[in-house]
């Protein structure tokens, strides 16, 4: 462990939490306006804070939120005190925009060297950094978590592949931080350079996260690199990268619940679901300085689990993220997530995990096509082969996600990749 509070009881964490949401929320509500008139009208206040259930009186914040204060008008210190601002990446109306104290800065690196920790990683180490670095909070997060360690660290960044092949191989890094999707990019271009990534890399571990990924697509990108795969969760809103990570114990993800206090609610109702439900994650931030935040709606899709972990951390453990709530598309009435769709093709022989969802409108009816890159070797295969495997996935597709889909088989790299997250779905009907 990096911090032995992620070992406490549960009755000193608990302890720690309560202590926390009471100045959290007495924070928000004397500095920041829209908090005030919020618990205004539910009629509540600081002192109605008296145990940790007492959250569910309090209000959920909402995206929209804080594209309506737009830039700064919910960070709680002057602008002499933010060191850090990064956005989201804004892709309808304005960006989501947060800051960070030096206080903040500090919690960020602390969850960030727990993340390296529970991946293996030590100052002995060399981290390879593949995400982007710049507004998105995912370069600069993984770059400070690997210093914090102590780890030699190599801010790569994003795109060049061919070069960020070479120096991972020359720098002989042995841990990997990036999208699972430019995970497995980049083995292809090894791949097809003819290096023999085994042989000439050194890596051991990997910390990947920003994009919801299936069991089938971890199992591959550990499998090409012959790395152990580490899940990383976060988001701009809360902190970035480093709300929560596995241990090699567990598939399961142990949240930072002494920073970030985690709730599932049905969203439709709102109303807190038990444990192992699934349902929309939302957190309230429990130290945050320049932005905290209250119960905030992460329309992510997951769920809490209080076993104990052989690891010895006591931490509530989250589920990897099923979907979204607003990327969940609905196809003739019936729900269906991206993830689901690449459980699907990850159970297939003969294809990659390169795909995309296409969802369009015949008439009346809504209609998808389902693109998947076969492998190099199925491209020798007869014609009837690769209807067989177009038919499987289809009858696969109807029989678990009750959706009947047009699958189009193509070419290996003929579906962009992309240098962040991987554009999974593309709607037509809006």
């Amino acid at each position: 462990m990096w911090n032995k509070i992620e070992g406490a009881s549960r009755e000193k964490l608990g302890e720690t939490q309560l202590k926390r949401l009471q100045d959290t929320v007495t924070r928000v509500y004397e500095l920041t306006p829209f908090y005030k008139e919020k618990f205004d009208e539910l009629g509540i206040s600081p002192k109605d804070i008296t145990s940790l259930e007492d959250i569910q009186k309090l209000p959920f914040t909402k995206k929209q939120d804080l594209r309506n204060h737009y830039p700064f008008g919910l960070f709680t210190v002057p602008m002499s005190e933010v060191v850090r601002v990064h956005s989201s990446s804004g892709t309808t109306g304005k960006p989501t925009v947060v800051g960070y104290t030096q206080g903040d800065m500090d919690v960020w690196n602390e969850v960030m060297a727990r993340v390296y920790t529970m991946a293996g990683a030590t100052a002995k180490d060399v981290v390879h950094n593949a995400y982007g670095y710049g507004l998105f909070t995912g370069g600069l997060g993984f770059h400070n978590g690997a210093e914090t360690i102590g780890a030699t660290t190599i801010p790569a960044s994003s795109g060049f592949t061919d070069r960020q092949i070479m120096l991972m191989k020359d720098f002989n890094a042995t841990i990997l931080a990036a999208t699972p999707s430019f995970a497995l990019h980049m083995y292809e271009a090894a791949k097809k350079s003819g290096s023999d990534y085994l042989k000439d890399f050194k890596l051991k571990s990997g910390v990947f996260g920003a994009e919801p990924t299936s069991e089938g697509l971890k199992e591959e990108v550990s499998r090409v690199w012959g790395i152990d795969y580490h899940e990383v969760y976060g988001l701009s809103e809360i902190i970035g990268p480093g709300v929560s990570s596995n241990c090699k114990h567990s598939k399961l993800l142990h949240v930072n619940e002494d920073h970030f206090y985690p709730e599932i609610i049905d969203h439709k109702t709102g109303q807190v679901l038990p444990d192992g439900e699934r349902g929309e994650l939302v957190i309230t931030s429990l130290t945050k300085q320049a932005l905290p935040i209250i119960r905030y709606r992460t329309g992510d899709i997951t769920s809490l689990h209080r076993e104990p972990c052989g690891c010895g951390r006591t931490l509530v453990r989250m589920e990897s993220i099923v979907g979204r709530v607003d990327d969940m598309i609905i196809v003739n009435g019936v729900n269906v997530y991206p993830s689901q769709v690449e459980h699907v093709i990850a159970n297939t022989e003969g294809v990659t995990l390169n795909y995309q969802i296409i969802a369009d409108k015949k008439g009346h009816l809504d209609k998808l096509d389902i693109l998947v890159e076969v492998n190099e070797d199925v491209l020798s295969d007869s014609v009837a082969e690769m209807e067989k495997i177009k038919k499987d996935i289809e009858r696969s597709l109807a029989n678990n996600l009750y959706i009947n889909a047009n699958v189009k088989l193509v070419e290996p790299r003929s579906i962009e990749r992309s240098m962040g997250k991987a554009v999974r779905v593309v709607d037509k009907r809006v």
